[in-house]
């Protein structure tokens, strides 16, 4: 997107700040909150449809809607930044829902598992292009000094939703069978978020570029390939975020396709099994409304290096204990450290990006982050067909701590609000 300084009448008409703009922001949450239902609605009974109902004995065949879901997400995620530039946000959120009106409706009457994997990719651009959007459009509006609140608004709409309705679904499996009643649901989810995108929403890049105006203008443009490379490696920041990102989302991966698999073997009833499953996005997602705001007053890095390791404590938990009882505090932990980490990292690669660039970086941040689906359920599969699922589980649980290691290492704290330190498109060695 070309520098822009807005005009005198869209600066008298346009102003950063959540008070100023709470009924578009609240709309993007609401629809958030439809956006992560979409993926509630396979975090219990998908696995349990692939075991029971297709008879699928390996788990790494099982897992495997997970990794078309993952690969086909970060894709989404890496050209949504420019779309976003390039199109406008609406339009790419609108589109977003269009790719995933098809979803709940071909789990539904899946024929055989190839079905359920093209559904999972379908949603994967869902997801990759809608939820970045409504994350992007929320940090537009707020402005720089309450990005971690803005994120953590967008992610507690969209994980208590992912947790409400895996809870849900488990129920209505446990009453109706795994198909069709309890994806009834998604095709509720996306009728409404299609129809308040089409609708009501409205675009925001006049806001990025207010806030562009405040900001030093860059020597030259930056392009995509220099954006990729700094966010992936380049800027030490950008860095520690982006692997942290991955590794947030290789657990949940990991404990998407396991976990049901995991429960059920030690005999746990479907509906306990939604319960489990509902409590690790639920709290992830009821958290960040807190964990959100204090990463602008206390700062970012501490709450990710902390929340990687609980994470961790969370997943090692599970996997020594054979128990309704402390598998319950193990999700718990795992959704308290997703609190922590979640609103943070996408703050911090906003902290470090210039407004010009921003979605972009973002895209490319998301890219690595939801790759890490399909690498943790791929890598989770692939062990608990050799070592067991146990294994699978604790092995990553130790690559999740070292994760915070990493974070502690490389990341410097960058004040909310501040000027980029890759602004001008250097490199911040």
């Amino acid at each position: 997107m070309s520098e822009a300084v807005p005009t005198p009448q869209a600066a008298a008409s346009v102003r950063l700040g959540l008070k100023e703009n709470w009924p578009q922001f609240s709309l993007l949450v609401l629809i958030n909150a439809f956006v992560g239902g979409m993926v509630g609605i396979e975090r219990t009974v998908v696995p349990l449809i692939g075991a029971e109902e297709f008879k699928i004995g390996s788990t790494t065949l099982v897992v495997s809607f997970i990794v078309s879901f993952g690969v086909v997400k970060a894709c989404a995620n890496l050209i949504s930044g420019q779309l976003a530039d390039a199109w406008g946000r609406k339009r790419v959120l609108v589109l977003g829902w269009l790719v995933g009106l098809p979803v709940p409706f071909m789990i539904i009457w899946a024929p055989s598992w190839k079905w359920v994997i093209a559904a999972n990719a379908l949603l994967g651009v869902n997801q990759g292009l809608a939820w970045s959007m409504t994350v992007i459009m929320k940090i537009d509006l707020v402005g720089p000094k309450s990005r971690g609140l803005a994120v953590g608004l967008n992610e507690f709409a969209g994980y208590v939703a992912v947790g409400v309705t895996a809870y849900l679904t488990g129920y209505v499996a446990s009453e109706h069978g795994l198909r069709p009643a309890p994806i009834y649901l998604g095709v509720a989810y996306a009728i409404l978020g299609a129809t308040l995108s089409t609708l009501l929403v409205r675009d925001t890049r006049e806001h990025v570029r207010l806030e562009t105006s405040t900001h030093a203008r860059q020597a030259s443009p930056i392009s995509f390939r220099e954006i990729f490379f700094l966010t992936s490696f380049r800027d030490r920041n950008l860095f520690a975020a982006s692997q942290a990102g991955l590794v947030n989302n290789l657990n949940d991966g990991m404990s998407w396709g396991v976990f049901p698999l995991f429960f059920a073997s030690f005999g746990l009833a479907v509906e306990r099994i939604g319960i489990l499953k509902a409590v690790y996005p639920a709290t992830w997602g009821i958290l960040q409304v807190a964990t959100g705001p204090l990463s602008d007053r206390w700062g970012r890095k501490g709450l990710i290096v902390a929340g990687m390791w609980v994470q961790a404590a969370g997943l090692f938990l599970t996997a020594a204990t054979g128990h309704f009882e402390w598998w319950l505090v193990g999700s718990l932990l795992l959704g308290i450290g997703t609190a922590m980490v979640y609103p943070s990292l996408i703050a911090a690669v906003s902290d470090a990006s210039h407004p010009n660039w921003r979605a972009r970086s973002l895209s490319v941040y998301r890219f690595w982050r939801d790759l890490g689906y399909a690498i943790g359920a791929l890598s989770a599969g692939i062990i608990a067909d050799r070592f067991g699922l146990s294994a699978a589980i604790s092995s990553i649980a130790a690559l999740t701590f070292v994760s915070g290691i990493v974070v502690a290492v490389f990341m410097r704290e960058q004040a909310a609000g501040s000027e980029p330190a890759t602004r001008t498109g250097t490199i911040a060695k």
